[in-house]
């Protein structure tokens, strides 16, 4: 059983504002929960219907498929929803990370979440973003990283001041920028993706020191990628 006061709490973490106030937010489904269950991450509470059939190593609340689906913020409810405790923001970054990937103003949750995942799969784990880059732990973000976010340092900073500081290659895409397949790219880096709509800040754009660009195969509609499409793109060929 859950009470109407613990949903009402439950419910307002969908929100931003609530997340902030209370410092804590929403995951959902057996993958993600998991994953936080095995990090650093306090974990609050985990509500399951009677349907979860798997194990985990937490104490769970029992609630009904209805009460589930009242506290969720998704369409088709899970089976496990989990209730965590934001952590105080890291001061500092891991300095041994050779490869760093810069966002600047990525504004769509499911853009983040996959440049998360992307850059976990190609074993990134520090993000630093600009202060305007959509919230972390908003739940569409937090779904598209299925999980990756455990393992990535994320950071938001004034990128200028982090940029002007930064002492290896900076790296971007512009349109007038050199075809990637045909650079030497260096290791230690920091590579910087901007907005969906606007690209790279003109402010933040001064200090990029290599300019690139991804060629299309022939004539094509599309003006460019997609931001997640491109920055997996740019990643597997750093990697490469």
């Amino acid at each position: 059983m859950i009470s109407t006061n613990k949903i009402k709490q439950i419910k307002l973490l969908h929100q931003k504002k609530y997340r902030q106030q209370n410092k804590q937010f929403v995951v959902e489904g057996y993958k993600i929960v998991s994953d936080v269950v095995n990090s650093e991450y306090n974990i609050d509470e985990i509500y399951v219907t009677s349907a979860f059939k798997e194990t985990i190593d937490f104490d769970t609340i029992l609630i009904s498929a209805k009460e589930m689906q009242r506290i969720s913020g998704l369409k088709t409810p899970n089976n496990i929803l989990a209730v965590v405790n934001i952590p105080e923001p890291k001061q500092k970054f891991d300095s041994s990370n050779k490869l760093i990937l810069c966002l600047d103003s990525i504004q769509d949750p499911g853009n983040f979440g996959t440049i998360i995942r992307t850059a976990n799969w190609f074993g990134i784990n520090t993000i630093v973003c600009s202060p305007d880059t959509v919230e972390l732990y908003n739940q569409k973000v937090l779904q598209s990283t299925m999980g990756a976010f455990v393992e990535t340092q994320i950071f938001y900073t004034n990128l200028e001041e982090f940029l002007s500081n930064y002492k290896g290659n900076i790296y971007g895409t512009f349109l007038e920028g050199e075809n990637i397949y045909k650079q030497n790219l260096r290791q230690e880096a920091c590579i910087i993706m901007g907005n969906e709509g606007k690209g790279i800040n003109e402010k933040i754009s001064k200090y990029v020191t290599h300019k690139l660009y991804i060629p299309s195969a022939g004539k094509v509609k599309a003006e460019s990628l997609n931001v997640s499409t491109a920055t997996a793109v740019i990643l597997s060929e750093f990697r490469r």
